[in-house]
């Protein structure tokens, strides 16, 4: 298993450090610091999560946060862009943006796990602009093509 270390400052005093749920965990938990105690998300509604933490993620690694699958799947919560990416070089608040699936009102409580965070490294590219691209048995077929016969 490789480690890491990503510093991560409190901008609330009520924030709660992320942490990893068990020694195998790809993501680590991030919390929500709610200063109002609780916040209710109507149906089809997307509101602003706060975390009150930041991070200073290592150059060379970018910061995915999703979903949760608990609240994804038995209340219908999940990111609105349905991946977070907080790149190396934000320093701001870890804010997630969560929108309501169901056909209820779900309400969050403050320190309630909202979201988790997994670290991953990325490529910068250079786009090469050209006239051809090389063919494959493939070629332009998208949208469920390979699994037709």
């Amino acid at each position: 298993m490789n480690k890491i270390t990503v510093k991560a400052k409190k901008l609330n005093p009520k924030a709660v450090m992320p942490r990893y749920g068990t020694d195998f965990a790809a993501g680590a938990d991030i919390y929500a610091c709610l200063d109002g105690g609780s916040i209710t998300i109507a149906p089809s509604q997307t509101v602003f999560i706060h975390t009150g933490i930041a991070l200073e993620i290592p150059t060379g690694l970018v910061g995915l946060v999703y979903a949760r699958s608990g609240l994804a799947s038995k209340r219908g919560l999940a990111p609105a862009n349905k991946v977070g990416v907080v790149d190396s070089d934000y320093r701001g608040e870890i804010i997630v943006s969560m929108h309501n699936h169901s056909d209820k009102p779900q309400t969050i409580e403050n320190g309630e796990r909202v979201a988790q965070i997994v670290f991953a490294p990325y490529y910068f590219a250079n786009f090469e602009e050209c006239d051809d691209l090389s063919s494959t048995d493939r070629g332009v077929g998208g949208f469920g093509s390979t699994g037709k016969k």
